[in-house]
């Protein structure tokens, strides 16, 4: 079975080439980043797909730990629901204060983001797998 990079090029199909394809890990990871920049809801034919962050992001943060275990908990929902080729997920998310300097304007920022790890392992192979990214918080950005 084929896994295609995205974006899908379909312009290559036209020039009579094969899209882009890519191996296993990476094909999990761009699925991770799929359910994570989902609103639940979004997806017109599976409700339940995505995860929370698109509601908590705005959510007065009250307690860091409490809207992390949130989050925590609502992507290994859905990963381990729409994500079948990992199994054994654990997910760590940690809120960071970063700081940001523009050097046009000569400012800096501090802004929190929002790290999140997930490791498994690879159904297919028994390998482990691991993934992780960071989100800038109020308003979300990558």
């Amino acid at each position: 079975m084929s896994l295609y990079k995205k974006p899908l090029l379909f312009n290559q199909l036209l020039r009579g080439r094969d899209l882009e394809t890519q191996d296993l890990g990476a094909s999990i990871s761009q699925y991770l980043e799929l359910i994570i920049f989902t609103r639940f809801g979004e997806h017109r034919f599976k409700p339940d797909f995505g995860c929370e962050i698109w509601e908590l992001d705005f959510e007065l943060i009250v307690s860091e730990s409490t809207w992390e275990e949130k989050l925590r908990q609502s992507l290994l929902k859905s990963i381990t629901t729409h994500e079948q080729r990992i199994y054994d997920v654990s997910l760590d998310v940690r809120i960071k204060e970063v700081n940001k300097f523009y050097p046009l304007r000569n400012v800096s920022e501090i802004k929190k983001s929002v790290e999140i790890v997930v490791k498994g392992k690879i159904q297919q192979t028994g390998e482990t797998y691991m993934f992780s990214t960071s989100l800038y918080l109020n308003p979300l950005s990558t």
